[in-house]
């Protein structure tokens, strides 16, 4: 969504059913469509989140194995010749990322941080201090909290609000960025379009 309004003609890709995905959807493994060049041509840009599950700590903690899919999807993203992003959680292993937190943006109450890996420059923006507090899973939200969106959280419709996604179920939501993260690198990516373009 983020890229959507940031004015991008967007297509999403997943293995798994999407049936909320407001976006032209298709089904299927990205690892394979990102090493079709047919299928790459249609497009201007790639943003890839690999799953994220190999480099939380919650998952590290249970000792469950998960893929480690960033390199091989950096390896395919780079022969694209597009320029791309790579998102993911602090602790992943991307290269130089940019990190992005809901207390950046006005209007957001979650502390999220989500990393950024990308092939063109993205503002560094001012974090500010976690000052407001933060209500964590099993508890519900008060006016003016910030909210953990992990586990079971409680207050799905807070959550919605919190993130600036109104269409996503409680499942969705724990594993969504919120779209002002996305909206902000797309902004960025489109001024290195334009400048591309420009000197060319």
């Amino acid at each position: 969504m983020g890229y959507h309004l940031a004015g991008y003609d967007v297509t999403a890709v997943d293995i798994a059913p999407q049936p909320h995905n407001p976006f032209p959807f298709i089904q299927a493994d990205a690892l394979t469509l990102l090493a079709d060049p047919a299928f790459l041509a249609r497009f201007d840009a790639i943003h890839a989140s690999p799953p994220c599950q190999a480099y939380t700590l919650a998952q590290r903690i249970r000792g469950n194995a998960h893929p480690d899919l960033i390199a091989p999807v950096r390896a395919l993203l780079q022969a694209s010749g597009l320029p791309y992003v790579i998102e993911n959680v602090p602790g992943a292993p991307l290269r130089d990322p940019v990190t992005l937190c809901g207390a950046m943006f006005p209007g957001l109450r979650v502390y999220r941080h989500r990393e950024f890996e990308t092939s063109h420059p993205i503002p560094v923006m001012p974090h500010p201090a976690h000052a407001a507090p933060l209500r964590k899973m099993g508890r519900p939200p008060q006016p003016g909290d910030f909210v953990h969106v992990v586990g079971n959280f409680s207050g799905v419709a807070y959550a919605r609000e919190a993130m600036g996604i109104a269409w996503m179920t409680r499942d969705e939501l724990r594993e969504a960025i919120p779209p002002a993260y996305t909206r902000h690198i797309g902004a960025a990516l489109a001024a290195h379009l334009t400048g591309r373009e420009v000197a060319a």
